[in-house]
């Protein structure tokens, strides 16, 4: 006895759902965001054959100091996103004002992130940007997705100082801090 052909079915996959009509326009969203001075750091890791990879970001804070643990947050769409969804390891540089050109190189998708010189090692082997104010050891703690990235809690285990002045992104732009606010005008 033979089978009766099976039908074929072809699923499309669904549209997305509409954009709830209490959400802020996308556009207008960035543009408060872009409101928000923040550091800026690169983070690296390696593969696991050994290639180092790495990318920019202003999304990362501390979060702990017992355990001493900090957060950063990748996008889903980096071109190292897979590196670092399988990393157990990851090094964290905070960037200075002399490092404005390392910092547009690890934003460029595709770029040489890691020319000749400009790095070094970590305790832990891992590159870190040479002359960075800080530099973190970090072993992952947690690993969390959220809307379309991924928040990548690492705990230190190892830093390193250098002196400067720390590069901010600040309305799209990299800048430099001028002058500190005077201790009598600061806010609690």
């Amino acid at each position: 006895m033979t089978n009766p052909p099976t039908a074929v079915t072809t699923h499309r996959p669904a549209a997305p759902p509409a954009r709830p009509p209490s959400w802020p326009d996308p556009a207008e969203f960035r543009a408060a965001m872009a409101r928000l001075a923040a550091g800026v750091v690169v983070v690296t890791t390696r593969e696991a054959d050994g290639t180092p990879r790495g990318f920019t970001a202003t999304s990362f804070c501390s979060l702990s100091l017992d355990p001493p643990l900090i957060l950063v947050c990748l996008a889903h769409t980096s071109s190292s996103f897979a590196a670092f969804d399988g990393c157990q390891d990851f090094a964290v540089s905070i960037l200075s004002s002399e490092h404005t050109e390392v910092a547009r190189r690890f934003a460029t998708s595709g770029a040489d992130k890691f020319p000749h010189g400009g790095h070094e090692l970590s305790p832990s082997l891992l590159p870190v940007v040479a002359g960075a104010l800080g530099q973190l050891d970090c072993r992952l703690h947690e690993r969390h997705r959220a809307g379309d990235h991924t928040i990548m809690i690492g705990r230190v285990n190892g830093v390193r100082l250098a002196p400067g002045e720390p590069l901010v992104y600040y309305d799209r732009a990299f800048h430099t801090v001028t002058a500190p606010v005077p201790a009598s005008s600061a806010t609690d």
